[in-house]
């Protein structure tokens, strides 16, 4: 049998060779750091789709912070409100695409409003979802006009006197009138929906007790009604019961699951926006959720750090889309 022969090297010149090649690795390696980790603009601007004050204001002031310590650029928070976040997303969808804007918004200007009328971009090709941000519980709250004090005392308060109990939301299609909605249909009672534009007048006229139940985003302007008995919690919807208000059910819990909403808020950039460049700010997003200061500032509000990919973010508007869809058309909700 023909023997193969050994091949002998010199130790010295072996050693050249694992070095060289370590090097050629490392350089390797580099440039493929380089290309997953593309380069962010200097200058980055968050358009808030809501007024200046309020926890969506304050939490994306929170997070550009911390994006622009991770990414050493320099990030401009900018409210631009109304019309129900729209206006704000019509800002987002209309700037270039290279990074350089982004947009802090709920999930309603892509799943609500464009069941309701022509929007001046399209929600499903001009913006892209990069990263979900928080969940935002809705409260349902008693105001000094109900004699309700807990939600069983509601539906019998309601069925005693049909048409007299009225539901304050932030506006036709919001998602309290969703919830308003789903309740309707599960439970047959007659409930008066009152579409406010917005949540400060509907707060102020909730402690003048200008009407029996208020539906809201847990904020941190609610605590000191809710402790002083100005408004009394009877349910809330979110996955789970806020560590805040541990003695308030879920309306799942309560046997209302289809009733269950909180408002789900994240970070959007123009479509077309390079796929590199969404997976970094994704990433660096969901490192500034992991941090402590961010989620203390989110829990502080009863609101929660959420995160995720991009792709997961993407598929579940989509899915609210459709579902909202159909409950828009099922209840015969108009714009206002």
């Amino acid at each position: 049998m023909k023997q193969v022969p050994q091949l002998h090297t010199s130790p010295r010149i072996s050693r050249r060779a694992l070095a060289a090649g370590a090097l050629a690795l490392a350089a390797l390696a580099g440039a493929g750091a380089a290309m997953a980790q593309p380069q962010v603009p200097k200058t980055i601007r968050i358009v808030v789709a809501y007024p200046a004050g309020g926890v969506s204001d304050v939490i994306a002031r929170a997070l550009g912070e911390k994006l622009s310590a991770q990414l050493g650029s320099a990030v401009v928070v900018e409210n631009k409100a109304g019309a129900s976040g729209t206006i704000g997303m019509d800002a987002v969808a209309k700037a270039p695409a290279d990074g350089s804007v982004l947009g802090f918004s709920a999930i309603s200007p892509l799943v609500l409003s464009p069941h309701l009328g022509k929007l001046p971009y399209d929600p499903q090709k001009d913006i892209a979802p990069v990263a979900s941000v928080m969940v935002s519980p809705v409260m349902l709250l008693a105001t000094s006009a109900s004699k309700s004090q807990d939600f069983a005392g509601l539906l019998r308060e309601a069925k005693a006197s049909p048409g007299a109990i009225r539901w304050a939301t932030s506006g036709q299609a919001s998602l309290g009138h969703i919830m308003l909605e789903q309740l309707r249909a599960a439970t047959g009672v007659d409930i008066t929906h009152v579409p406010y534009k917005g949540g400060g007048q509907q707060l102020n006229d909730a402690l003048g007790g200008q009407f029996e139940i208020l539906s809201t985003n847990a904020g941190p302007t609610l605590s000191p009604h809710i402790q002083s008995g100005k408004l009394r919690p009877l349910a809330v919807g979110a996955p789970s019961r806020l560590p805040g208000l541990p003695q308030v059910p879920t309306l799942a819990e309560l046997g209302w699951p289809a009733a269950n909403l909180s408002s789900r808020f994240g970070i959007f950039a123009p479509a077309g926006m390079p796929p590199a460049l969404v997976e970094r700010y994704n990433v660096e997003i969901n490192r500034a959720l992991a941090s402590a200061e961010i989620a203390a500032k989110l829990r502080a509000t009863d609101n929660e750090p959420a995160g995720g990919a991009a792709g997961e973010f993407a598929r579940e508007i989509a899915r609210e889309y459709e579902s909202n869809g159909r409950i828009i058309r099922a209840a015969g909700i108009k714009a206002e």
